[in-house]
């Protein structure tokens, strides 16, 4: 049987002026940013390379954007 690899799921959220990035179960920011683009790029990196989805959050708090990423194959992991 194959190994259970569970995902690290990526989530942009708004936090005071800018923007931070978190891993799902993390208990701190992964990456805090002046720009909701440059925490959508770093995060997107992170999900692409665990095959995890990514969820951006709008200032209001609900969910703006949706990715899923399982099975792209990312330049560090091609042969």
């Amino acid at each position: 049987m194959g190994k259970i690899v569970r995902k690290k799921n990526q989530y942009v959220v708004p936090v005071g002026n800018g923007w931070a990035v978190k891993g799902e179960g993390a208990g701190k920011f992964t990456f805090i940013t002046d720009t909701k683009k440059q925490a959508i790029t770093y995060a997107k990196s992170i999900a692409i390379n665990n095959n995890a989805e990514l969820f951006v959050y709008d200032k209001t708090g609900k969910v703006s954007d949706h990715s899923t990423f399982a099975g792209v194959v990312s330049s560090k992991t091609r042969k």
